[in-house]
């Protein structure tokens, strides 16, 4: 694993290299359309297919003429601000501390009706839900939490290698599975909080590994950190091709 792990960062170090060429406006571009695939493929991995035009309609800030799409549309709109975010917070000079508080904000954000009564855990096992592992009974809630944040505060955190640990947070998370709608989305926010605030790209893991991601969050070993390396080196390659692409066309034009 360790090998992996050094091999990813040698990739990842490139690219920061050669993206660090580039002007601002066209890296913005980039994280732009980036963020859209992030959006439709965390949304892919709980049942909603979104199409390009209706993701882009609901970052948009033209008013939305279906009335009948508003509610879906401020669902993308919150993840979109969830997004912004953690992007900002990872960079700002004092990023917010890794715990539950964290973890609760990004819920907030998600969830904006359930503020008012103060985000509460769930109160019972859903019916009918995507993940099939091992959740937390509503009792036990509480006290998963409490252990995961003290969890995130312990010296064990710190000393994981961050993909590790983003990979390890997002588990213990979805163990408890705090709320009945947006668990998944706030845990794999905190894996990319983690690893942005870590100079990574964010681990987009894609709609076609839907089946896979369910799976290997039944058993705490090396499963989703595969996934999630392996969400990264797409990252990477998806990256390091766009500015190639974008290289490219520059050489083309000053050479015409």
């Amino acid at each position: 694993m360790d090998s992996k792990l050094f091999e990813l960062d040698a990739k990842m170090e490139a690219v920061r290299v050669k993206t660090a060429t580039f002007p601002e406006k066209i890296t913005k571009d980039y994280q732009d359309r980036l963020d859209v695939s992030w959006i439709f493929h965390d949304h892919a991995l709980e049942g909603v297919v979104l199409s390009y035009s209706e993701l882009k309609a609901a970052v948009d800030t033209r008013i939305i003429s279906d009335v009948t799409l508003i509610p879906m549309y401020e669902e993308v709109k919150n993840h979109k601000l969830a997004v912004d975010f953690i992007r900002s917070a990872s960079i700002s000079k004092k990023p917010p501390e890794i715990d539950l508080e964290l973890i609760r904000k990004i819920y907030a954000m998600l969830t904006p009706d359930a503020v008012a009564k103060g985000c509460p855990y769930r109160r019972e096992n859903p019916l009918h839900r995507l993940y099939y592992h091992e959740i937390a009974a509503p009792e036990k809630i509480g006290y998963k939490m409490r252990k995961l944040g003290e969890w995130l505060e312990s010296a064990e955190f710190r000393s994981l290698h961050p993909i590790a640990a983003a990979a390890r947070a997002q588990f213990k998370l979805l163990s408890a599975y705090p709320w009945t709608k947006n668990s998944g989305k706030v845990a794999r926010l905190l894996t990319n909080y983690i690893l942005i605030q870590h100079g990574y790209l964010p681990a987009v893991i894609h709609s076609i590994e839907r089946q896979r991601y369910y799976e290997v969050l039944r058993h705490e070993n090396d499963g989703l950190i595969n996934l999630i390396i392996e969400s990264l080196e797409n990252s990477i390659e998806t990256t390091a091709r766009f500015f190639d692409e974008v290289a490219g066309l520059n050489k083309l034009r000053r050479a015409s």
